[in-house]
């Protein structure tokens, strides 16, 4: 088993935001019981604490979009910056969080894709769901050459428009024209990247089709983590 992921609750933390401070609840969580889902899964909701399980409201089961939302969030520098600017290039995007572990652990292993891959048009973009100078602070101290952008009050939104909620890190891949081929959810480890871009890149020289490419990744994963059979089927 993977190590124990640890959770963020962006509700509390956009109530915190509204109220004027900005309140971050880490929640240890067991870890996630799926690893790769394809666009158009229905993932249910997190399930809310004891305490406020009779007074909250039902949430709506969510779907992982076909292609990437057309979102805009803030970069290191106060401008906003479109997903839609990396279309026309492989993207992964990645959101994360400076206190969240297994967040930190990744940031090498994005660091070497982005590397390794900037000859073949991919972009690894970071979305930080944090206050911007502390999200500042850990870019320059871990020098992380890869575009950081940041969500701060407005985390639940670009999580929902992804299908997601309170699970950090989660991971999107997405071909040149924006579909999202897949989403890793929990943190992501060598051998998974290695899969999930060796199927972008057979869908991006016309081996295969975006629904195969979705597929195998899906078929690869699950023979790396055979331990995941209560996954939600798409």
């Amino acid at each position: 088993m993977r190590p124990a992921a640890r959770a963020l609750t962006l509700a509390g933390l956009l109530v915190a935001c509204a109220g004027g401070g900005y309140l971050l609840q880490r929640l240890t969580a067991p870890a996630p019981t799926l690893t790769v889902q394809a666009p158009g899964t229905k993932l249910p909701p997190p399930p809310a604490p004891d305490s406020a399980a009779a007074d909250a409201p039902a949430e709506e089961t969510r779907k992982i979009p076909e292609e990437v939302p057309d979102l805009s969030l803030p970069d290191l520098a106060g401008h906003p910056v479109p997903l839609s600017r990396y279309r026309g290039k492989l993207v992964l995007i990645n959101f994360w969080a400076p206190w969240c572990e297994p967040c930190r652990r990744e940031i090498p292993l994005l660091q070497k894709i982005g590397r390794d891959h900037a000859a073949k048009g991919f972009e690894v973009v970071g979305i930080a769901l944090d206050h911007p100078p502390d999200v500042e602070k850990y870019a320059k101290e871990h020098d992380i050459h890869y575009p950081v952008l940041i969500a701060e009050k407005n985390a639940l939104e670009a999580a929902q428009a992804f299908g997601m909620d309170t699970v950090l890190p989660f991971t999107v891949f997405a071909d040149r024209a924006g579909h999202v081929v897949t989403l890793k959810v929990g943190e992501l480890h060598e051998d998974e990247a290695g899969l999930i871009l060796g199927g972008m890149e057979a869908l991006d020289q016309g081996q295969t089709t975006l629904a195969q490419a979705r597929k195998s990744i899906a078929e690869g994963i699950e023979r790396l983590h055979p331990a995941f059979p209560d996954a939600p089927k798409p």
